[in-house]
């Protein structure tokens, strides 16, 4: 017996087959357990696609003034999230199970005011194929995502142009140099669109639809193209109230080209304001071909045109002019005039600095039409000596710059419907202390 075992010992014969068969739990484990972190891995996957989707939800429905709740995802607490998560992204059939939806509060510093955080968590529970042999419970899946309100960069042009139009153009020989970011609402293919030989020097440029350019932008230029909506920076300013005007018409005040002006006097050439509006100056149109010298205040244009002649040496230090129409009709919309300033003209304009028109120069009234009804666009120009300073505000109409301007810009911010760089327009934007600045943009992005 002894001896056979020695034999049995010392015999080769099977030794792989003992080797494979002691090896194959370990090749079946390994096996087991890739499948399992495979199934893992894309079920994690698709819990993270979800809650990513359903902070930016979160996030989007706050800005339209939509409840959001922390606590457990529901159809009544937080409404735009649950939404995402069991409507649109249909999580349960996507994962195959029950999936599970928490809004929580958003970490610091996110959780501060003006981000409009939302934190997100989705779990599900799920048995795995080969170690739910082994476990007495389901492994929990978790995924958390947090979406805010950041600030995409700085711009001193928008344009609030919300259809599938340009909003912002440059073309002609238009040498711009903003020193500031463009943006628009438009969702055009060419939201914003640089051709011909103009050369723009600006960054960030961002549009909610597509950017075309024809290599009319300057190199380094940060292009945001499909970046969310950018809101009015100025919807809560509106213009006079119909009370705070004089009884009768305001006088038109008209300048000659061969007259000069340094004065203006009440009744003649003004009427005076009341109420919130004591102190503004009321005309029923402006139109400057000399030279005029104006006082600093508010100028409240009703019903007409802001006009600045060919030979015109127009100065107002501490100005705001103001287009409206004391009218308080909608529908038809009153006549409300537009500025037209010609390129001939040596304008030196600086905004109002204190009160509720601060660093303004131009206000339009929300009710003046597209083209102001009479197909004529807002037109800013000035010679070489010329110098604008200011805020120009025509949200429901179209403003261009034309000509051969070469005028020299100090902080201006624009806000228009549509805007036009043309012609051989030179700009060039600069900020000196004391002036207005550039607008904040913001966009909606996932911070964790």
């Amino acid at each position: 017996m002894i001896g056979y075992f020695r034999k049995l010992l010392k015999d080769r014969r099977g030794n792989a087959l003992v080797i494979a068969g002691a090896a194959l739990p370990l090749i079946i484990g390994s096996a087991g357990l890739a499948s399992d972190t495979i199934q893992w891995a894309l079920m994690k996957r698709q819990l993270q696609r979800t809650a990513d989707s359903a902070a930016l939800a979160g996030v989007y429905g706050k800005l339209a003034s939509q409840t959001v709740n922390t606590g457990t995802c529901s159809a009544s607490g937080s409404q735009p999230v649950y939404r995402d998560v069991f409507i649109q992204s249909n999580a349960n059939a996507r994962v195959d199970g029950t999936v599970t939806c928490t809004v929580g509060t958003p970490a610091s510093p996110w959780n501060g005011s003006g981000y409009n955080a939302v934190a997100v968590t989705v779990s599900t529970s799920r048995a795995m194929g080969f170690s739910g042999l082994f476990l007495s419970t389901p492994p929990t899946i978790t995924a958390s995502a947090t979406a805010a309100v950041v600030q995409s960069g700085k711009y001193c042009v928008i344009s609030l142009d919300t259809n599938s139009d340009t909003g912002i153009s440059f073309s002609g020989n238009a040498q711009v140099n903003l020193g500031c970011g463009l943006k628009t609402n438009a969702k055009g293919s060419s939201a914003i669109d640089g051709t011909g030989s103009s050369t723009i020097t600006a960054s960030p440029v961002a549009a909610v639809g597509q950017i075309s350019n024809g290599g009319n932008f300057a190199s380094g230029t940060t292009f945001q193209p499909y970046s969310s909506p950018q809101t009015d920076p100025y919807a809560s300013i509106n213009a006079p109230a119909s009370s705070t005007f004089p009884s009768g018409n305001c006088p038109n005040f008209s300048v000659n080209s061969n007259q000069t002006v340094t004065s203006l006097h009440a009744n003649t050439d003004y009427k005076a304001m009341s109420g919130a509006s004591a102190g503004y100056y009321c005309m029923g149109s402006m139109s400057l071909n000399g030279t005029v010298t104006l006082p600093s205040g508010v100028y409240v244009i009703d019903g007409g045109d802001f006009s600045v002649g060919a030979q015109a040496n127009v100065t107002c230090t501490g100005c705001t002019f103001i287009l409206t129409n004391r009218s308080t009709s909608t529908s038809p919309a009153p006549s409300i005039g537009k500025v037209n300033m010609n390129g001939g003209a040596t304008v030196d304009l600086t905004n109002s600095t204190s009160g509720t028109y601060a660093n303004m120069l131009f206000y339009q009234d929300r009710r003046a039409t597209l083209a102001n009804g009479n197909g004529q666009s807002n037109l800013i120009n000035g010679n070489s000596s010329s110098t604008i300073q200011g805020t120009m505000y025509f949200p429901s109409t179209s403003t261009t710059f034309n000509g051969t301007s070469g005028l020299s810009t100090n902080c201006v911010q624009l806000v228009g419907w549509q805007v036009a760089f043309t012609g051989n327009t030179t700009i060039n934007n600069t900020c000196p202390a004391g002036g207005p600045h550039a607008f904040d943009g913001s966009m909606v992005r996932l911070v964790a």
